[in-house]
């Protein structure tokens, strides 16, 4: 269990649940593995699937049909796609600058990119923060599938990010590149 002492000598400790959940118990690996095989396996079935048609990867022409839908405004009693009017606005800008042409290559990359991460269990934790906000995303354009399951588990995986990427390269690339605010034993400077 993690502590933290504080001033006057007060000691605050983690939750019971969150220790056992996100710290490297024996067993946590190896449900963090799971989890992030099964979220590689959404995002790089997802990102083949657009690779493979020229609206996302040439024209633009698929992300420029999901923001038209996700930005029109229904007559009658029924409800937009998009519930706030900033993220709609923010998509009528995009759409108009004809920003889907190069934005639907950014998000078949991305795509591929966090799944192809999470698959190898590198960066584990940033791969799984930029899973969540193309998920939050998605959902702000109205977009429900499975992007709230897997913006909970992104969200469960950026907090355990030490643990999630042990069983895979994380357990070999963090010790030698460090962390921002620790650098690891590539950067230190007794070599």
């Amino acid at each position: 269990m993690a502590t933290r002492i504080l001033k006057n000598n007060v000691i605050v400790s983690d939750p019971p649940v969150a220790s056992a959940i996100i710290t490297n118990t024996t067993w946590m690996p190896i449900v963090w593995l799971i989890i992030r095989l099964y979220m590689a396996y959404e995002w790089l079935s997802a990102g083949f699937e657009k690779l493979q048609n020229p609206g996302w990867t040439q024209t633009g022409a698929a992300l420029k049909g999901f923001w038209v839908s996700a930005t029109a405004i229904p007559t009658g009693n029924a409800h937009p796609a998009i519930a706030f009017g900033w993220y709609r606005e923010f998509l009528s800008f995009m759409l108009n600058s004809g920003s889907y042409v190069w934005f639907s290559k950014l998000v078949v990359a991305g795509e591929l990119l966090i799944g192809i991460t999470l698959l190898l269990g590198l960066f584990t934790g940033v791969a799984a923060f930029f899973g969540g906000f193309m998920n939050w995303n998605f959902m702000m354009a109205g977009s429900a599938s499975t992007n709230p399951v897997l913006l909970v588990l992104a969200i469960l995986l950026v907090l355990a990010w030490k643990t999630a990427g042990w069983i895979g390269l994380d357990r070999f690339i963090l010790p030698a590149l460090g962390t921002p605010w620790q650098p690891g034993k590539a950067f230190s400077k007794n070599q």
